[in-house]
Formats: C-alpha cells, structure tokens, sequence
C-alpha cells in the first residue's frame, strides 16, 4: 500500500490530472499513464491513482491488477519528482500480464510523461 501521502483520494484530483491543460499522457496495450505538474504542489511529494474498469474483468481480477500497479509504482515512487500528480489507467490485456510486465510498462510509460511535463527525474530517464 502507499502511503497516504502519495495517494490520490478524490475524483477532483483524478480530473484535474487526466484533463487539466499541461500535462502529458502516454499510453500503450497495457495502461494509459497521465501525469500533471502543478506550481501549487511543487515542495509536496508525488501522488499516484488508479483507474481500474470493470472491462479490465471482475472484482478479484481488478482488485489483482491493483496491487500489482501499487507494487510496482511503491518501487519507482522515489523516481518521481516532487509535485507531480500521475493516474495509471489500466487497459483490458493488464488482466493477463505479469507483475513484471505491468512493471516494465509502467516504469516505460512513467518516463515518458516525467519527460515531457517539464520536469527531470532522478533516475528516470526517456525512452
């Protein structure tokens, strides 16, 4: 589990991410990573959602692929720049990926979108 404060908690802050102009989004057969920089948030530590459909499959596939996100995101959470508010959204096919799969992905992905909402990384670098 994350620690509360690297968690997204409202709907309003899942919207302000995948909307909000500025931000970035990159996606792939596995998940849609989102990421969004804020002046506001600048000096907070970085916080993380995920959107997991029911056309991902049912509870206790859902509930699966969640925790393999939140493992893997736990493990790159210190790669991510401070402020920086990011939602994974998996795809249907994240239901028949392994833990180190989604990982790969995700770490991909993540790159990708801390590249390009202006911000560098340590230990993240594009692709």
């Amino acid at each position: 589990m994350l620690p509360a404060r690297h968690r997204l908690r409202t709907g309003a802050e899942f919207t302000a991410v995948t909307r909000r102009p500025g931000g970035a989004r990159a996606g792939s057969r596995l998940l849609v990573v989102h990421a969004n920089l804020t002046d506001s948030r600048a000096a907070r530590p970085p916080r993380v959602g995920f959107v997991v459909s029911k056309n991902v499959g049912g509870a206790v596939m859902r509930n699966r692929v969640k925790r393999r996100l939140r493992a893997q995101t736990a493990r790159l959470l210190s790669t991510l720049p401070p402020g920086v508010d990011v939602v994974v959204r998996a795809q249907p096919s994240a239901a028949d990926a392994t833990s180190t799969q989604l990982g790969a992905e995700l770490e991909r992905l993540l790159a990708s979108v801390v590249a390009r909402v202006g911000t560098d990384a340590v230990g993240v670098t594009a692709p």
